[in-house]
């Protein structure tokens, strides 16, 4: 009798854990299926603007080639969250259907990036579109854009890799306008326009996000500091607390191979815009 009377306590035992743990995983599993359910990609209600969904993870930031400047080491290991890029940068027609205006000096249609734009009018421009759809869009933290310019931080000096030209920089086109240039061209080099190309106008990277190296440099919500790298925090950095000038990052049709190296960093002071210089949103998913 005894052994009956101890092999049913060990069954009830073991129905006891069982429930336990099905009501656990009952529990947890709105959790994990919130997560699998986060959509790909988003398109804003507003301006049709569409978003790319990059998967967050780590990867080694700074001039992994060893060609770059003094600011672009050392090399330090970041870990980034998920978040929402523009699949391409903001343009004219985005713009003007926020701010009614177009501060572009070169307007070739709406379908072009939005240019000469200050770091101080796309906080404006983010304020009213947020307004206007609901969202919470911001600029992208200069960690975030390298690791979806990297394509989720793979070891590529480009966007579109490690070989070749295949986006908007300055190669023999330009000679067409200037010839007496002394500033450095991809030789060889022919991508059809002077100046920004439409949006979307050539290859992809692997995240899906166009013309994260040339057509313009983008705008990146950090202040500049030169020794940042330094003592940068590894999960998501948001740059110095301050500063005279912002990041903007990528390069440009205006600028040859140096300059669109990924790992490139460049910054230009918060109220002025320039002819080469645009942006593009990111996201925080809810």
């Amino acid at each position: 009798m005894k052994r009956l009377f101890d092999c049913l306590c060990n069954m009830k035992k073991n129905l006891l854990l069982h429930a336990i743990i099905i009501s656990f995983l009952f529990l947890l599993s709105p959790i994990v299926h919130a997560e699998e359910e986060k959509p790909l990609t988003y398109t804003d209600s507003v301006t049709g603007m569409e978003f790319v969904l990059v998967k967050g993870g780590c990867f080694d930031m700074g001039d992994i080639f060893g060609d770059g400047d003094g600011d672009e080491r050392p090399v330090h290991e970041v870990c980034v969250d998920d978040f929402y890029m523009g699949k391409y940068e903001v343009t004219q027609g985005q713009w003007e259907e926020v701010m009614k205006n177009n501060p572009s000096k070169y307007r070739k249609g709406k379908n072009h990036p939005v240019a000469r734009v200050s770091w101080y009018d796309i906080q404006n421009f983010i304020r009213d579109l947020n307004v206007k759809a609901g969202r919470h869009y911001r600029l992208p933290a200069e960690a975030e854009w390298e690791y979806a310019a990297r394509s989720g931080g793979k070891r590529y000096k480009y966007s579109w890799g490690n070989g070749g030209p295949e986006g908007n920089i300055a190669g023999d086109e330009v000679k067409m306008v200037s010839s007496k240039r002394t500033r450095p061209i991809w030789d060889g080099h022919y991508d059809k326009y002077v100046y920004s190309a439409p949006v979307g106008s050539f290859r992809a990277n692997e995240s899906g996000l166009y013309d994260m190296t040339g057509n313009l440099w983008e705008w990146c919500s950090d202040w500049y500091g030169a020794d940042f790298y330094r003592y940068s925090p590894e999960n998501n950095p948001k740059g110095p607390s301050g500063g005279s000038s912002r990041i903007i990052r990528g390069g440009s049709w205006n600028n040859g191979p140096g300059y669109v190296r990924i790992s490139f960093r460049n910054s230009y002071t918060p109220n002025n815009g320039r002819n080469a210089v645009g942006f593009r949103l990111a996201m925080t998913p809810r």
